[in-house]
């Protein structure tokens, strides 16, 4: 639990305090002192009795009560230490900078366990252990540096790994980026990222607390928890970015379908972010670029302006800008040929506007004024300005610095030159701004905030899904497997998802009789197999009887195969859906194009049940292949809405089967007459499987 005491403790006591501060404990003081700690401040060591000007015990027996303490002592002392300080100097919050517990050995985590209990039985809060700290504007509780500065409405950073914080503060302190608070939590064995998170949500104070989140996550021990918080202080005016490490592929078992060849734990990380509305990033110094992105005026729209006075980092902004699916509209006509008319000649407006290499601070002001009052088809500007040893950049500067103050429309500096302009650059910086020093980079990380869906609603969408009809066909399933073509229909005929018509029998005559209701070409697929395709179980396109027999003839002599499905052969736009059930987070919903979209280019989208609308929608218009749904070179396009209602359905009808662990609907068509589920494929799973029952699956 987070209390009072970490946050705002009255006094501290270091244990393992020292002279030396090449030691933890001697760096803890000297950062606690440097950083103006203002309440009673105390060191235990066992051979000094004054350390860095500061009162030092010889025993934790000895202090006074006592608010908080950070040990930094070995790991097999700090159990007895704690034991004393909790039960009987009435400490109420512990940092344990200490590392050599259950992150070692299994010895350790049993000791980790032994001190998580007593410091519980006290009701005390827990950081770490194996962490670096814990600093914010009252107190830096920390043995490393770079201490960065600190300020109410900075950033407040939550990080898993305390040596992964400091390289990204390390990349935010050179943007200009401010903090509030870092938390490095080490080992969570009592407080997680999850349970800060949760703290802030319920005590937030949106006139003095930051509205900036930054996350590292190794590890996400509570999804509901994150997802929950994390849109709670979105929808409160905060903005989250986050880092997810060690996303990569369970390799639980062998894929039996794309979903399964497709789903990984990436998978229900990304559904997660994106459902909570957090803005993923990948790189350290992509999570501070879009940190500092947060501290800047709201963007309000996709159309960017580009000023510059070199061409090649501005078309390469461009490029990424384009890429990430924001536009860099034309300017032209009399209001661009206006201000072409009071640049230098050689000056280019089209956009990106290029005031050359000799315009001047003047010029700038006077770009920057057009896209704010006189382009109304532009919604942010990116200044690109460097050193060409030409201009004064102090003068230049003060002219960003006075149109960022007055602009209604964000403007992103690119100062590139943070080495031959270095004080010009940490001059702006120290006016309160933040600095992207590489385009590409501020490019990428716009480009995710804006296609960054917000929070979504969690409530169910019932309508047209048998509820009651989904259970009673789950509960008479016998038990774990495939089901077989008429129990994957019904589950699917409950949710309201549309299936194409289809006729099982091992009879040719039956066969016939149904081929000729629906007309041919049919289609003909072996029942029993799992894999229908690689084994020659699909035949396409057949046009009468004789051929269906031959079909029948052939497809009945291979191996395991009981029946033969018939159905009508459609012709129309290929779609896939699928989803599955991933531990702690819940069922992944995958939707997309279906053929090679999926197969190989893998174009996807990911979303966690249960899905709203505007989260349905959200997946459709993130894909790749998003113009070929919508229609693209004079194609017709599909039923936007269909798609979207079979998606919310299909979630709606896994929030209520639990049971269901993997499914595929591949490939669903759409023609004119609508969206039809031509195959699926459902995997259940009504008792645990065995670790035997998993190798074989």
């Amino acid at each position: 639990m987070v209390n009072r005491e970490l946050i705002y403790p009255k006094s501290i006591v270091v244990v393992g305090g020292s002279n030396n501060i090449h030691k933890p404990g001697g760096c803890l003081v000297r950062n606690l002192i440097d950083g103006k700690y203002k309440g009673e401040l105390y060191a235990v060591n066992a051979h000094e009795d004054d350390v860095q000007g500061i009162k030092s015990y010889h025993t934790v027996s000895d202090i006074p009560d006592t608010e908080m303490a950070i040990i930094a002592i070995p790991s097999h002392s700090c159990l007895e230490a704690v034991t004393v300080l909790a039960l009987e100097k009435k400490v109420k919050a512990f940092i344990i900078i200490s590392a050599g517990f259950g992150e070692e050995t299994k010895e350790g985590a049993a000791l980790e366990d032994e001190i998580a209990k007593v410091i519980n039985k006290a009701g005390a809060s827990l950081i770490g252990p194996n962490c670096i700290g814990l600093m914010n504007t009252y107190f830096h509780g920390v043995f490393t540096r770079p201490i960065p500065e600190f300020h109410p409405k900075g950033v407040d950073f939550i990080s898993s790994s305390g040596g992964t914080a400091l390289f990204i503060i390390e990349s935010a302190l050179n943007k200009g980026l401010l903090f509030s608070s870092v938390w490095s939590v080490g080992n969570s064995k009592q407080i997680g990222v999850e349970d800060i998170l949760e703290y802030m949500d319920r005590n937030f104070n949106p006139n003095v607390d930051s509205k900036i989140k930054m996350l590292y996550i190794e590890q996400i021990k509570n999804p509901d928890k994150l997802l929950y918080h994390a849109s709670s202080l979105i929808r409160k005016g905060c903005r989250i970015a986050a880092i997810k490490a060690g996303s990569t592929d369970s390799g639980k078992r062998a894929a039996s379908s794309h979903t399964g060849a497709i789903a990984n734990s990436d998978s229900a990380v990304e559904a997660l972010f994106r459902k909570a509305g957090i803005v993923r990033c990948f790189s350290r110094e992509e999570l501070a670029t879009v940190a500092c992105i947060f501290t800047l005026k709201e963007v309000r729209g996709k159309n960017c302006a580009i000023i510059t006075h070199a061409g090649g980092p501005a078309v390469m902004l461009a490029d990424a800008l384009s890429k990430g699916r924001l536009n860099v509209p034309n300017l032209n006509g009399p209001t661009a040929e206006e201000l072409k008319s009071k640049l230098y000649p050689g000056a280019a407006v089209g956009n990106p506007i290029d005031i050359i290499g000799t315009g001047t601070p003047e010029h700038l002001a006077t770009a920057i004024d057009f896209c704010e009052n006189r382009f109304d088809n532009i919604d942010l500007m990116m200044v690109i300005f460097g050193s060409p040893g030409l201009v004064k950049l102090y003068d230049t500067y003060e002219v960003l610095h006075k149109k960022m103050e007055e602009c209604r429309k964000p403007i992103f500096p690119v100062l590139p030159s943070i080495v031959t302009a270095g004080p010009e650059v940490q001059s702006f910086i120290k006016k309160g701004h933040v600095n992207f020093s590489d385009e590409v980079t501020l490019g990428t990380a716009l480009a995710r905030i804006l296609n960054t869906p917000k929070p979504a609603s969690n409530g169910i969408q019932l309508y047209g899904v048998d509820v009651v009809e989904i259970r009673r066909i789950i509960e008479r399933l016998p038990g774990n497997g495939y089901l077989n073509p008429v129990e994957t229909r019904k589950l699917l005929k409950a949710a309201n998802i549309p299936v194409v018509d289809e006729f099982v029998s091992d009879n040719i005559d039956e066969l016939r009789r149904f081929a000729n209701e629906v007309h041919y070409p049919v289609v003909a697929k072996v029942v029993g197999p799992l894999h229908k395709s690689d084994m020659g179980g699909v035949a396409l396109n057949i046009k009468s009887d004789k051929h269906l027999l031959l079909e029948y003839e052939r497809m009945m002599q291979l191996p395991n195969v009981t029946a033969i499905m018939i159905q009508p052969m459609l012709k129309g736009t290929e779609l896939f859906l699928g989803a599955k059930y991933e531990d702690k987070f819940g069922h992944i919903v995958f939707c997309g194009l279906g053929g090679i979209f999926v197969e190989i280019l893998k174009d996807v989208s990911y979303g966690l049940t249960p899905l709203s609308y505007d989260e349905t929608f959200s997946m459709i218009h993130s894909l790749r292949g998003y113009p070929i749904i919508k229609g693209a070179r004079g194609q017709k396009g599909i039923d936007e809405q269909s798609y979207a209602d079979m998606i919310v359905r299909l979630s709606t009808l896994l929030r209520f089967a639990n049971e269901i662990k993997e499914m595929d609907i591949n490939p669903l068509i759409a023609d004119a007459r609508g969206i039809f589920a031509v195959d699926a494929r459902i995997r259940i799973e009504k008792q645990p499987l065995s670790d035997k029952d998993d190798k074989n699956e």
